[in-house]
């Protein structure tokens, strides 16, 4: 017995599969559903014939024929239906419940009062605000705009105390990254008002106070209010120096002496600072001074010339030739560096700051105080300090020298050449003549 299969259903089923192969071979939707018709026809009348005689069958083939026909699709006509539908023209005030229109003018009016309630604020400009805000790697701060900054909690590690409601100063550094934040910090707003400083400082030549931070190739690294500047070694004393790694560390008073508008970069020394202290001590000390007057002092470099004698602020010049009454050969055979002594004023100049020292009048001139044995006939003992052609000297005592003519050397009345006969340090015992 043949299944009983609705011929409703079968037919609805066969008019899609021929609109389905008519669209696919190019042929127009229309005569898709005209050359179906038939095919209901002959569908149906053999399907009624095999199966007739059963009461269900003919009841199926009944109300295929009475049921209306299936709506078919008809092709580019429903397409365009559906383009002319498209939600572009569709109305989106159709519900505007809620919703308040004001006119051109007052809506105007109204922004400008909303826009004045925030900040007007530019790129790498200074601004003071306040922590709204913490996490765990920024901090929040409300400078009035109109989303709240961040800054990278690295940038407190000199705070570790911050809290909610404190005021820092902060620079704009994008108004909105590419996350949409507005971008701050407070270690380049830092830097931008210590090279404020710097600038001023250097303008006034006011003194600024540092600590040095670490030694460099020619110098050392002094921070000044969060900003690197360089000391250079010839600028950390008046003195020279030559172990840096003493200073690192120490916090000093220090004096802008250069800046780089550029880079920014700025050098600033101590050695200035001493010298104008120096300078007015120097001053002061020389408007006291007095021809003959007695001073303490100290040796502060030996040269080959004399030596520099530090006054207490000021120094004076202490030459070979009024070290001692003796010969000397180079200073450092009576002075070193360091060694205190008195010494003498024996002239200055107070425009140019210069001050001569002596040494040896402080005691009395040898030949004032010669010894009762030094006299005519008596036999004394000399050392060669100095040889000439026409003779050589003998020093007695340091002060006193007595001259061997070469015709006192010998009895001979052949010429005699001093310097064959005398060698420089030797002693040698004489009678004085005169």
């Amino acid at each position: 017995m043949a299944p009983k299969i609705s011929l409703k259903r079968r037919n609805r089923h066969l008019e899609e599969n021929q609109t389905i192969q008519n669209e696919t071979n190019g042929t127009s939707t229309d005569s898709s559903v005209e050359s179906s018709a038939p095919v209901q026809e002959v569908a149906t009348a053999p399907a009624a014939e095999a199966i007739s005689g059963e009461p269900a069958v003919e009841m199926a083939v009944e109300e295929a024929q009475e049921a209306p026909a299936a709506p078919v699709h008809k092709g580019r006509k429903y397409y365009q239906t559906l383009e002319e539908t498209s939600h572009d023209d569709f109305d989106w005030s159709v519900d505007k419940r809620n919703v308040a229109s004001y006119p051109n003018d007052q809506r105007q009016t109204l922004e400008k009062v909303y826009d004045s309630t925030f900040k007007s604020i530019a790129e790498s400009e200074l601004l003071k605000g306040s922590i709204v805000g913490m996490t765990k790697t920024d901090v929040i701060i409300n400078i009035g705009f109109k989303s709240d900054g961040l800054v990278s909690l690295n940038e407190f590690r000199d705070m570790p105390e911050i809290r909610i409601g404190d005021e820092i100063e902060v620079m704009v550094v994008e108004k909105e990254d590419r996350n949409g934040h507005l971008h701050l910090s407070r270690k380049l707003a830092r830097a931008a008002r210590a090279w404020q400083k710097i600038v001023d400082f250097y303008k006034t030549g006011e003194v600024v106070t540092g600590t040095i931070t670490s030694k460099t190739k020619g110098g050392l690294i002094v921070d000044v209010y969060g900003l690197e500047t360089f000391l250079p070694g010839s600028q950390i004393d008046v003195k020279p120096v030559i172990d840096y790694d003493q200073y690192v560390g120490k916090t000093m008073d220090f004096k802008v002496v250069k800046i780089n508008e550029t880079i920014r970069n700025a050098v600033v020394s101590h050695k200035a600072l001493i010298e104008s202290d120096i300078e007015q001590q120097r001053s002061v000390i020389i408007g006291q001074l007095e021809k003959g007057q007695v001073l303490e002092g100290v040796v502060k470099n030996v040269t080959d010339f004399g030596a520099f004698i530090d006054l207490g602020g000021v120094d004076g010049l202490l030459y070979i030739t009024d070290i001692s009454w003796g010969r000397v050969t180079h200073p450092t055979e009576v002075l070193h560096n360091g060694q205190k002594l008195n010494v003498v004023v024996l002239d200055f100049d107070d425009e140019k700051k210069r001050i001569s020292l002596g040494l040896k009048q402080l005691t009395p001139h040898p030949w004032d105080n010669l010894p009762e044995d030094i006299k005519e006939s008596g036999r004394v003992k000399g050392k060669v300090v100095n040889i000439e052609d026409y003779g050589a000297f003998l020093e007695i005592m340091p002060g006193v020298e007595g001259l061997v003519h070469v015709s006192e050397i010998a009895w001979s009345s052949q010429p005699i050449n001093a310097k064959e006969f005398f060698k420089l340090g030797e002693e040698h015992e004489a009678v004085v003549v005169t």
